[in-house]
């Protein structure tokens, strides 16, 4: 036995386990009822502690789940979440330990990525992962935010008490997100949790219904507000996911929400870095980019089946070196080009470390950023621009999704 034992968790050690994530955050251990909410995100098998001297000190769990990828093929994954350690056995190798635990569970179960929220950036490099999206938090004035008259618009909105959005999103969902890089699955058990412990009381399902009747969007969304005479420019609505299947559903959920009566400012977390949302509106100077940040971190565990999966760019192949000291089976050299990816004896062009290739895998920076950086070692300059076009994408990964 380890310093650390690290296994897999009985149901019955579920809550144990929560506690100990939980704490590790500075929060406190959840109510009856806030864990009755939470249990449908437990997988049995998925779930792991640290144990020393038969305590547990450490947890990490996954979930079943998928991410799309360029090329538009959607990748078995699994879904990182629910990792602590308790303050009293930090920097001992628990994490650690934990972690390499996990990574070879994934691996034996045939999913080729990981992926993950960290709630600090220095904190998962070591392990193998990088950060593949960011996402911005806007906020906009409603006294002056309007859609311009040639925006998109059409079909209707209705609301939903969230019991009865519960019946409807996860179909929803399944059926109108893309297959834009970085997109992930949400599973039934997301959702209940989405709706109810990890929502507010007051709540908001807006569903976008098209021309042809069929519903294509939805908005969450809650106000927030300091004084109940709305006199003080204090209320703000808080939305915390919009998705439409195409321009128009997404324009018409952005118009219903911008106008809604008695509010100040509408603020938006998660959305694509590269949305074109200002250009919706008549005054642009009304949207303002308040942060943008790292968003879905990204393990390559299998990477032979990883790149293989992703589809690239048109140019001269690039032989790229990959040290991954984790997962050692994934060092080597492999040639990527249009026509596929091979394992290969030459030289290479390019090395990196395997955390800077999951930063390139969605397309969310360049070989020639990351260079810039001091994160590629180049040993043929033409190389650069080449894998540039070679990883490259049109729009930039969007993930949106919290697990």
């Amino acid at each position: 036995m380890s310093e650390h034992d690290v296994r897999p968790l009985a149901e019955a050690e579920f809550r144990d386990a929560n506690r100990v994530f939980l704490s590790s955050l500075h929060r406190p251990a959840p109510t009856d009822q806030q864990w009755e909410r939470s249990t449908a995100r437990y997988e049995p098998g998925r779930v792991f502690g640290a144990f020393r001297s038969g305590e547990l000190v450490g947890t990490t769990m996954a979930l079943g789940s998928s991410l799309a990828v360029p090329g538009g093929a959607v990748l078995p994954a699994s879904a990182v979440t629910g990792v602590g350690v308790r303050a009293d056995h930090t920097r001992r190798g628990v994490l650690r330990a934990l972690m390499r635990t996990q990574l070879d569970d994934v691996r034996d179960r045939g999913e080729p990525v990981a992926m993950l929220h960290a709630s600090e950036a220095v904190i998962y490099g070591r392990f193998g992962y990088g950060e593949a999206t960011r996402t911005r938090t806007v906020s906009l004035d409603t006294h002056r935010a309007t859609l311009h008259a040639d925006a998109p618009s059409g079909g209707s909105i209705r609301l939903l008490d969230k019991a009865e959005a519960g019946k409807i999103l996860p179909e929803l969902y399944r059926r109108i997100v893309s297959s834009r890089p970085g997109t992930i699955s949400r599973s039934d058990g997301w959702w209940e949790s989405r709706l109810g412990v990890f929502s507010g009381e007051q709540m908001v399902v807006a569903i976008h219904t098209g021309e042809d009747g069929v519903d294509d969007g939805f908005a969450l969304y809650e106000a927030k507000m300091n004084d109940y005479r709305f006199d003080d420019g204090t209320c703000e609505l808080q939305v915390g996911d919009i998705r439409g299947a195409d321009a128009v559903a997404t324009a018409s959920l952005w118009r219903f929400l911008l106008g809604v009566d008695l509010v100040d400012r509408v603020v938006v977390i998660d959305r694509p870095v590269d949305e074109p949302l200002e250009r919706l509106l008549t005054d642009r100077r009304a949207c303002r980019v308040s942060s943008v940040q790292d968003d879905l971190w990204v393990r390559l565990v299998d990477v032979p089946a990883a790149l293989a999966a992703r589809g690239y760019g048109t140019a001269e192949p690039v032989v790229v070196e990959v040290r991954d000291g984790f997962l050692p089976e994934n060092s080597g050299s492999y040639r990527i080009g249009a026509d596929g990816v091979q394992r290969c004896a030459a030289q290479p062009q390019l090395s990196m470390d395997v955390d800077v290739l999951a930063s390139l895998y969605l397309g969310d920076v360049g070989v020639s950023a990351l260079a810039a950086g001091g994160r590629v070692a180049v040993h043929d300059p033409a190389a650069v621009a080449e894998a540039d076009r070679l990883f490259a994408m049109t729009e930039a990964p969007w993930c949106g999704t919290g697990f």
